[in-house]
Formats: structure tokens, C-alpha cells, sequence
């Protein structure tokens, strides 16, 4: 438990006697997304204990029914971006359903008005209206590219040369990643961002606009990865290399009964405990030795690893997986199987109640399966539970009745009139 300090925050103050579980509680955030970066954004801060309150249109936005879905056509993609967020469903075409929106996300006090959207803040969204109603109003805003057009993870993975340098050696064409990587983590640093305005506007009392592009986040990777020096430094274009790790040595390997293992050796303790576990120290020795080069070294390892793969081939693939998982756990060589998502959740303990960030929760109109809760612990926290997703529009009238005193007859008056 953590007790807040107090502190005061344009004229309100926290109660020092306060005690809360996680120092997001008592935040209220509020969303208006679709897809993955917007969700993603407000999972990660309900999940740190915010109040995230998800506005929708009635019977749902762009990404209700967005596949994977169940036989009964309910959505699974939907259900896990929206663990532990409150749904509201309102019609913001009619002016009563945007004024109840505006009244939400400018909502009075010290840890509410804060917004985030990946939609465009236009409109009911403009950012400047919101702002003439609640002054320091703060509001993250996830855009396609710098200049506010329209750009997906897909086109923008496309655009930062990733798909050309992904796939078979000599294929001749692009290959798409799988995780929408740049949504991702285009998401998480809107939930920085909401953490961070969140304390400039506490210091300085002022709210402001945030807008963050999903090209700039791929964009910044290849920077911060040394894939732009390497481009206008070296002038060169990297080319796919398979599964080979570039600039080291990793690559996969076929097993006795068909099965395929990912093999790292990055550091010198990681290709000592490979030689070790594979008994093929002289071997590598000669080899080296042979060709003047020390495979102690990881840029060594790299320019010999066509080498290297072939001399270590046949020692996997003349054993079996699970001989090869006693090896070279024993000698705690990196390594892991290729494996489905359906094999991980059988056989990984690490995707099981093992691990204290999955728990098994029943998500209405689906079932039971194993749910994700934070990823990072916390040594002086304890861990929340994870909280399904809602029904879509369940919290609507408690909503509207606890933050904007609406009564049963006003509620029931929006709902005659389609506006809840």
C-alpha cells in the first residue's frame, strides 16, 4: 500500500490520508480509439490503476467485431485491449451525446481531464474546443504520420525498409511482419506521455496537447538501432539474412523428429556453454585457428556463421528435442523451440498461472482463458488482478450518474431518445 504525500495541484489537494493500492488510482483517463495504439495506451494505465473510461458509438466503433472472433462473432482482439476499462456508448452525432462526451473528458478536478484518442481531433474532438471548457485539459493524440494523415502499422513498416530486410536470403520481395510492433509501441509511449503531462500539469497547473506518430515511432527505431548511420555512414542497404541474427551468431536448427530450435550465442559465456554443450570446443578451435580468426569475438562469429551452422547442424539434427532441451538447459545455453501460440499455452509454464502475470478470467460472451496483467513487477506493489474487458456500454448510466449527477429519469430519457 502507498500512502500519498500531500500535495497541491492549481488550488485542489490530494488528501494526505489517502491510501491506495497503485499511485495511478484515483486517475481518470478518457479514451476514444480504435484498432491497437489508442487501446493499447489505456490498458497499460488502467492496468497501472487509472480509471480509464472507453467512449464508443452505440453497438460499437471500427474495431468491435475485429478478428480474432469467437463463433459467436465476438471479438477477442476487442476483449484483450480492453481489460479493467469502463465502456461508455454514446450517439456524439446528436449535440446531447457530444455535450455528455465533452462533460467526461473535461470532467473537474485534480486527476481528471485527460484524454486519449487515436482518431483525428477534429470536430467533437478538437482539441481546442475541449480546451475552452476545461482550460488545462490534457489531451494525447496518436496520429498516422507527422502531418496528420493516414498511415497503419503495415504502411509504415512498409515505408522504414524493415519487410526488405526480413525473410529468405534471395527472396526478391518483402516480407511483412506478423506484430503490429509500431502500434505497439506507439501505444505505450502515449501512456508516457499521459504520465508525463500528467506531472507538468500537476508542477506547472498547465494542460497542453500531445500528439505522437506512428511513423515517427518506426522512424525513431531505425535511428536509435543504428539502421540510419549504418544507411548514410557506410552507405549500404542491409540485406535479409533468414534467421540469422545480425552482426552475431543465432540461427535455427532442424531436430531428429522434425521439430526446430532458435540457437543465440552472443556473448563468449553464451558460445562457451554452446561448445560445451555440443562437445565441439576442438573442433572450433581448429576452425578458427584455420582461418586466423578468435570466435571469441561476436563480429567474429558473425562473418563464420555459414560456418559455424553447418559444423553445428548435424549434432541437432541427430537428437531429438527434448534431448536437446536437457543439454542445453544443463549447460544453460540461450536457446528456445519454435512453437505455436497453441503448443506455448500446453507446454511453456512461463504462459501458464505459473506465472504471476497471466491469471485465468471469465470474459462475458467468451469463456474462460488465461489473461495478461502487467508485464513489469513491482517490488513494493502488490500485483492487481486482472479485470476483464466490459460489455459493450455496461457502465454508460453509472457513468453519466456518479460523474455528471444525471438521474434515473434523465438516463432513461437519453436512452428513449438514442442518445445512450
Amino acid at each position: 500500500m502507498t500512502k500519498l504525500r500531500e500535495r497541491s495541484y492549481n488550488g485542489e489537494y490530494f488528501d494526505a490520508e489517502t491510501i491506495l493500492t497503485w499511485p495511478l488510482e484515483g486517475l481518470t483517463i478518457v479514451e476514444v480509439s480504435a484498432f491497437i495504439a489508442g487501446p493499447y495506451a489505456g490498458l497499460n494505465l488502467a492496468q497501472m490503476g487509472a480509471e480509464v473510461i472507453r467512449i464508443d458509438p452505440i453497438g460499437g466503433g471500427l474495431d468491435y467485431k475485429r478478428w480474432p472472433v469467437t463463433e459467436g462473432g465476438n471479438s477477442l482482439y476487442w476483449n484483450g485491449l480492453n481489460k479493467g476499462k469502463k465502456s461508455v456508448t454514446l450517439n456524439v452525432r446528436d449535440p446531447r451525446g457530444r455535450e455528455i462526451a465533452h462533460a467526461l473528458m473535461t470532467e473537474p478536478g485534480a486527476t481528471s481531464g485527460i484524454v486519449v484518442t487515436n482518431l483525428p481531433a477534429t470536430g467533437w474532438l478538437d482539441y481546442e474546443l475541449l480546451k475552452s471548457k476545461r482550460d488545462n485539459l490534457i489531451m494525447v493524440n496518436i496520429v498516422g504520420q507527422r502531418d496528420g494523415s493516414i498511415a497503419l502499422d503495415y504502411t509504415v513498416n512498409a515505408r522504414a525498409g524493415f519487410p526488405l530486410i526480413t525473410g529468405p536470403v534471395g527472396l526478391g520481395k518483402p516480407v511483412n511482419q506478423v506484430v503490429p510492433v509500431w502500434d505497439v509501441l506507439t501505444g505505450m509511449s502515449a501512456a508516457n506521455a499521459v504520465l508525463i503531462a500528467e506531472q507538468h500539469r500537476q508542477i506547472t497547473g498547465e494542460g497542453q496537447y500531445v500528439r505522437i506518430a506512428l511513423a515517427d515511432t518506426a522512424f525513431s527505431v531505425l535511428s536509435h538501432l543504428g539502421y540510419v548511420a549504418e544507411a548514410q555512414i557506410n552507405k549500404v542497404d542491409r540485406s535479409a539474412e533468414g534467421n540469422h541474427v545480425f552482426g552475431t551468431f543465432g540461427c535455427d536448427f532442424e531436430t531428429f523428429d522434425s521439430g526446430r530450435v532458435m540457437i543465440t550465442a552472443f556473448t563468449r559465456r553464451h558460445w562457451q556453454a554452446l561448445l560445451e554443450a555440443t562437445n565441439l570446443s576442438s573442433r572450433f578451435e581448429k576452425i578458427a585457428n584455420d582461418a586466423k580468426v578468435d570466435l571469441q569475438k561476436e563480429d567474429e562469429r558473425y562473418r563464420m556463421r555459414h560456418i559455424i551452422e553447418a559444423e553445428l547442424k548435424p549434432w541437432f539434427k541427430e537428437r531429438t528435442l527434448n534431448e536437446i532441451r536437457t543439454v542445453l538447459d544443463e549447460k544453460r545455453v540461450c536457446w528456445a523451440p519454435y512453437q505455436s501460440v497453441r503448443e506455448c499455452i500446453e507446454n511453456d509454464p512461463d504462459m501458464s498461472v505459473a506465472n504471476p502475470m497471466f491469471q485465468e478470467i471469465y470474459q462475458p460472451g467468451v469463456g474462460t482463458h488465461l489473461a495478461a496483467g502487467l508485464s513489469a513487477e513491482f517490488g513494493a506493489l502488490n500485483r492487481r488482478d486482472v479485470v476483464p474487458a466490459p460489455l459493450l456500454g455496461q457502465d454508460t448510466q453509472k457513468v453519466i450518474s456518479n460523474k455528471l449527477g444525471f438521474s434515473v429519469k434523465e438516463i432513461e430519457e437519453l436512452q428513449e431518445n438514442g442518445i445512450i
